[in-house]
């Protein structure tokens, strides 16, 4: 018997638990890219949150707005330091950009191999990888965040641990723009969803969010969502 039939449920179920595992690399790591970016002169700034982003294709301010519904993002100081350039709103990176986000992976590798190792990562990594894949399909994932953050970048070098944290860090955004539908339905703006207290409305914009989120699982068997449950659990 599965532990979550229901694809909403499970979506519900998952979340938090995403959210757990991939601040878990990153709180491990921090010290470290601290230390990086101390004696780089690097900001991490935007080239942390979207380092799998970057290296593959350019970032425009339209999909900034996207990717930071509810807050800016300091383009000029990764233009002042030199990572990034930007031409008619558009963001590209720079070969200093490049080599500190190759730094990044290298560091957030030994972070999840501190904290995750003796876990079956390729495995994991795979059926998240399936669950984009499926996300990316789904009606209206051509906008939003996730048209703008998948695929992530995975070069041949890398970790089973970053390319895990990096999906995990992707499909947080597809549940993002399932809630930012969810609002959306309701008639809300994102600043109105920021303010909005606990009570029937919210909790029908979260049954909404976990219904649209939820999709993307149908990819996967009932064993295969109860297998990606429990071993991302153990990296918690």
């Amino acid at each position: 018997m599965p532990k979550f039939p229901d694809l909403a449920e499970y979506a519900a179920a998952i979340a938090p638990i995403i959210d757990a595992a991939h601040v878990n690399v990153h709180a491990s790591a921090l010290k470290a890219v601290t230390e990086l970016a101390e004696t780089s002169g690097v900001t991490p700034g935007l080239l942390s949150d979207l380092r799998f982003v970057f290296p593959l294709r350019p970032v425009t301010r339209g999909q900034l707005g996207s990717i930071y519904r509810y807050g800016g993002a300091d383009v000029q100081e990764q233009v002042r330091t030199g990572t990034l350039v930007e031409n008619d709103g558009v963001l590209r990176l720079t070969t200093e950009g490049l080599e500190f986000i190759h730094r990044l992976y290298e560091l957030h590798g030994a972070a999840a191999e501190r904290v995750w190792g003796g876990h079956d990562l390729p495995a994991l990594a795979g059926l998240v990888g399936r669950v984009l894949d499926q996300a990316g399909r789904l009606p209206g994932a051509g906008s939003g965040a996730l048209a703008a953050v998948a695929p992530p970048y995975e070069p041949e070098w890398a970790a089973p641990g970053v390319l895990l944290f990096n999906r995990l860090a992707v499909l947080r955004y597809h549940r993002a723009d399932a809630h930012a539908a969810a609002w959306q339905a309701a008639g809300l703006s994102a600043a109105e969803i920021v303010g909005l207290r606990n009570g029937p409305l919210r909790a029908g914009i979260e049954a909404d969010t976990n219904l649209r989120a939820g999709a993307a699982y149908e990819v996967l068997s009932a064993e295969e969502r109860d297998t990606l449950y429990d071993g991302l659990l153990k990296l918690v």
